[in-house]
């Protein structure tokens, strides 16, 4: 059976849009192909007409800062972000959970915004993004031919689980930007797996993590766990309830309790129990809040530059 007619690997973004318009649907973004070829084998993708590389697109590579910003191509792979020096130090929750997907044949080849781009609650790069605190870079051709590009919260691109808020048939994902790291401040991610062929996780959590001046109060915490409901989950009750508290036991322990209550967490055949996944919360984010915290408080202010 084939799954594609045609592949076009165009040079630039806009030529990209394009056979998308001329397609009108009836093509679809490749970048790793990972996901998207293992679809269309097993029927969870339907047949089309054409596939768009857009592995060749300029906008969509590199890592890079600029002032308090750091950038990453949606085309950039796991493999070279967890090679990129820039990466580890602004990003080190990213750097870890994208050395954890797959192997290093698709760690070769998957990319970041696939990543994103296929919208599944539990993966590893995307819940480092949203606790980094990310956006998306989204460019859209219009009717009228022109070409507009649109940043947007990391977690308005998901409407559940493998649905997307990105229109794949005329919408591409270029980009993703984060605030740099600053002084006393760290992130982590630590995720528990279930070998089935690839490592499945069950559960991953991302912390960005930035403590007072004297190193014994939290001052701001951003913490996303996944999965934890329909789209990647933002524990938004354990942040507020860090905020400002000192860094002890006592604290993480009732951070623990308030991302207990908040998620959502489901019994999968795939993963594990509901009882299990609500338990690896905790473990995590005993993991996870200390390491990034220890980061935070080594961090050299005179390396952030």
């Amino acid at each position: 059976m084939r799954y594609w007619k045609e592949y076009h690997m165009p040079q630039h973004l806009d030529e990209a849009l394009g056979l998308l318009e001329r397609y009108g649907g009836r093509a679809t973004i490749i970048a790793g192909g990972t996901d998207l070829l293992l679809d269309l084998d097993e029927g969870r993708h339907p047949p089309v007409e054409a596939l768009v590389d857009v592995t060749r697109i300029p906008a969509m590579h590199g890592i890079r800062r600029e002032g308090n910003t750091i950038y990453i191509g949606a085309a950039v792979t796991h493999s070279q972000i967890e090679a990129s020096p820039l990466l580890q130090e602004h990003a080190t929750c990213l750097v870890e959970s994208c050395g954890v997907i797959g192997g290093p044949q698709v760690r070769n080849v998957a990319t970041l915004g696939g990543n994103v781009a296929h919208a599944l609650p539990a993966a590893d790069g995307t819940v480092s993004l949203v606790a980094l605190g990310a956006e998306a870079l989204v460019a859209r051709r219009h009717p009228d031919g022109a070409i507009t590009q649109e940043w947007h919260p990391i977690l308005d691109l998901f409407l559940g689980p493998g649905r997307s808020a990105v229109d794949h048939s005329r919408e591409i994902i270029v980009a993703f930007r984060f605030p740099a790291r600053s002084a006393l401040e760290g992130s982590a991610f630590e995720r528990i797996m279930r070998p089935q062929g690839i490592a499945l996780p069950i559960l991953g959590v991302a912390a960005r993590v930035a403590v007072t001046p004297d190193s014994d109060h939290f001052a701001r915490v951003q913490i996303c766990i996944g999965p934890a409901g329909p789209v990647p989950f933002r524990a938004t009750a354990a942040e507020r309830l860090l905020q400002g508290r000192p860094i002890a036991e006592e604290s993480i322990e009732a951070a623990i309790a308030a991302a207990q209550e908040e998620a959502r967490v489901r019994t999968s055949r795939h993963r594990a129990t509901k009882e299990y996944r609500q338990e690896m919360i905790a473990v995590l984010l005993r993991r996870v809040l200390p390491k990034a915290v220890e980061r935070a408080r080594t961090y050299d202010a005179n390396r952030d530059t």
